[in-house]
């Protein structure tokens, strides 16, 4: 839920111009959508459900780091703030690589 709600606070602040909003709403669809497949993990009904719901998890972090890159900003604190949602869903998706690799 952090790492959602730290990428609705930045897209609040970058440029609204036709490609950029919607690259906002993949963006923020794709990191909300982390948290929500992992409560979804934790409620898994048996082994492989739990198993997918991480590869969920896992996709969606991808994803949003995708979205980040592509992301316009304008300014050197919006950069950084960036650079920073990248990093963190880079370690969500190696976390998240971790649990499978555990699990399986």
């Amino acid at each position: 839920m952090k790492f959602a709600k730290e990428v609705m606070a930045f897209v609040k602040n970058l440029p609204k111009h036709i490609a950029n909003i919607e690259v906002i709403k993949q963006l923020v669809q794709a990191s909300g959508s982390v948290g929500a497949n992992y409560i979804e993990a934790n409620e898994a009904l048996s082994k492989k459900d739990f198993l997918m719901r991480i590869k969920i998890c896992r996709k969606e972090a991808k994803e949003s780091r995708y979205w980040l890159k592509l992301a316009e900003v304008n300014g050197e604190d919006p950069e950084k703030q960036r650079q920073s949602l990248i990093q963190e869903a880079t370690e969500l998706m190696k976390i998240f690589g971790a649990i499978l690799e555990k699990t399986r």
